[in-house]
């Protein structure tokens, strides 16, 4: 079996993969050669090497090391099993998370800014995780994560998902859900169904100063209505991704008032490619076996 990878995958991260796999790599620049196009499983990690999969005639299946796969959905051959990196990102994100709530509770803007200006003054009250109210939406392994590391902060956690089930509640509860929050916690893949979700009417709801923390999509916010719930004072934002993005230099988003952004980073890490490539390893020995693959993708996610 063919395994198609980028060419700047280190060699540690292939090793152990079963016998009778072999590994061709996709170019930074220029034209695949024939036997990356030749590939039956491949794992791609830009967007050039996703815009190539329609020319792979053997192609069967498609693995992300990425949680979302908007980016590449589009471009995946009818008859092609795509599978996603679920569990890969859940310790990243999670903690970027909590690292957004605890900015934002704390003040840590507001104290940089004194700090900056060897201002030395009271009158700044941080305050606390401790009884608030955080609202997931997109209950998945990384909203299981998040859960985990707030439960020691005595937050009271709201889950909603597409699915139903115990303690998880669908999007039809948001209208009585979004007031009770504090925070609102964004994990939902981008489909036709959550593409600007958080709308003015979805801001309007949630409580007067809470805060929206994005680590999904950029596209699952309206931008516009966002900025002025921002600039009303309405809600509070803090923003991995962003709609556009990367977020141009001079869009009106950087400088609104109670936002804190971060240039989509809340998944790396040093052990991103780790983790990842365990999973592509344990995906290609399923494959070979006959063995029903994990995660794959239904419905868009």
């Amino acid at each position: 079996m063919r395994l198609a990878v980028a060419d700047d995958v280190r060699p540690v991260y292939l090793s152990g993969l079963p016998e009778g796999v072999e590994v061709v790599r996709f170019p930074a620049e220029g034209e695949p050669g024939p036997e990356v196009l030749e590939a039956e499983f491949v794992v791609p990690t830009r967007r050039r090497m996703a815009e190539a999969l329609a020319r792979m005639p053997r192609l069967r299946v498609v693995q992300t090391i990425s949680a979302g796969v908007d980016w590449v959905l589009p471009h995946v051959p009818p008859g092609v099993t795509l599978a996603d990196a679920r569990g890969v990102h859940d310790v990243a994100v999670s903690e970027w998370v909590l690292t957004a709530l605890l900015t934002s509770v704390k003040r840590v803007p507001e104290l940089w800014e004194r700090q900056q200006a060897a201002a030395w003054e009271g009158g700044l009250r941080p305050g606390e995780l401790w009884g608030q109210t955080v609202l997931i939406l997109g209950y998945g392994s990384i909203g299981r994560a998040v859960e985990a590391r707030l439960a020691p902060f005595g937050v009271r956690v709201l889950r909603v998902a597409r699915r139903p089930r115990l303690g998880v509640q669908t999007l039809e509860a948001l209208a009585e859900l979004l007031p009770r929050a504090d925070a609102v916690v964004l994990l939902l893949p981008l489909t036709p169904a959550t593409r600007r979700l958080v709308d003015a009417d979805f801001l309007a709801r949630m409580k007067p100063g809470a805060l929206l923390v994005n680590a999904g999509r950029g596209a699952l916010v309206d931008t516009a209505a966002l900025l002025e719930a921002l600039r009303s004072g309405r809600v509070r934002a803090a923003l991995d991704v962003t709609d556009p993005e990367p977020l141009p230099a001079d869009h009106p988003l950087w400088r609104a008032p109670g936002v804190w952004i971060t240039p989509h980073l809340a998944g790396s890490s040093p052990r991103l490619r780790e983790r990842g490539f365990a999973l592509v390893r344990a995906q290609v020995a399923r494959y070979l076996r006959g063995e029903p693959l994990f995660n794959v993708v239904r419905e868009g996610y």
